[in-house]
């Protein structure tokens, strides 16, 4: 290619620009254009084509928004409780099964009424329903929390590592966590017991308001929890 005042080149895939007539310009933008678009492309989620979220819920889904980052990659499944006549608001650019009880009624017949009815239960369903080897579940009045510089957690990520990584349920390593990066067991914790038990759940428990069951949430109703924890279990 000849080169003067009137061309570009390519250079190790950068564009070099030099003078160049006003027709040149637009090709010259299309190309960082181009670029801008594959540096914009969303990286695959870890196990996105292995995991169901599964959502009970009696309202619309609103929350979705703010777990859009986390959550739009994956499949969905939504079991709507209350009265099926109702129509629930999905937002939209999520791929999603909608089941609400007169489908729980179709499929399952005379055995439907093992699916509880009015309580976030109904989300037994969706796990009956899903195909595939891991479930997320989350309620639809769970916010994302964020760290103390005030970025947002991704709590669905920190729970798909912790069933990725084995749990030590059997002897306590003080260290907690003796897989994750600059860990490691403590002495003294028996050599046998280091490749852990495969982590079946892991479940993660509230922010501020503990977890409490109703009788000590009434005894304890000005305790509140700040610290974000995630618990595996064995299998």
């Amino acid at each position: 290619m000849k080169k003067n005042k009137d061309m570009f080149w390519l250079k190790n895939t950068r564009v070099i620009l030099c003078t160049l007539p006003v027709n040149t310009y637009s090709f010259v933008s299309y190309s960082f254009h181009m670029a801008q678009l594959y540096s914009s492309v969303k990286p695959t989620p870890m196990l996105k084509d292995e995991l169901d979220i599964v959502i009970p819920t009696i309202r619309n889904l609103d929350f979705l928004e703010m777990w859009r980052p986390f959550f739009e990659q994956y499949h969905l499944i939504i079991v709507q409780d209350g009265d099926p006549s109702r129509t629930i608001n999905i937002p939209n650019g999520f791929n999603y099964e909608l089941y609400n009880r007169n489908d729980i009624n179709r499929i399952l017949g005379p055995k439907a009424s093992c699916i509880s009815f009015k309580d976030s239960a109904c989300r037994c369903f969706g796990y009956m329903v899903s195909k595939k080897k891991y479930i997320y579940t989350i309620d639809d009045d769970c916010f994302v929390a964020k760290d103390p510089s005030g970025k947002e957690i991704n709590a669905l990520e920190q729970h798909i590592k912790n069933l990725l990584t084995p749990s030590t349920p059997h002897f306590f390593n003080t260290l907690y966590d003796p897989y994750g990066d600059g860990a490691d067991f403590v002495r003294g914790y028996p050599f046998s017991m280091r490749e852990g038990a495969i982590t079946a759940v892991s479940h993660g428990l509230w922010l501020n308001i503990p977890d409490y069951d109703a009788p000590t949430q009434l005894v304890k109703p000005l305790e509140r929890n700040s610290r974000k924890f995630f618990l595996p279990l064995k299998a």
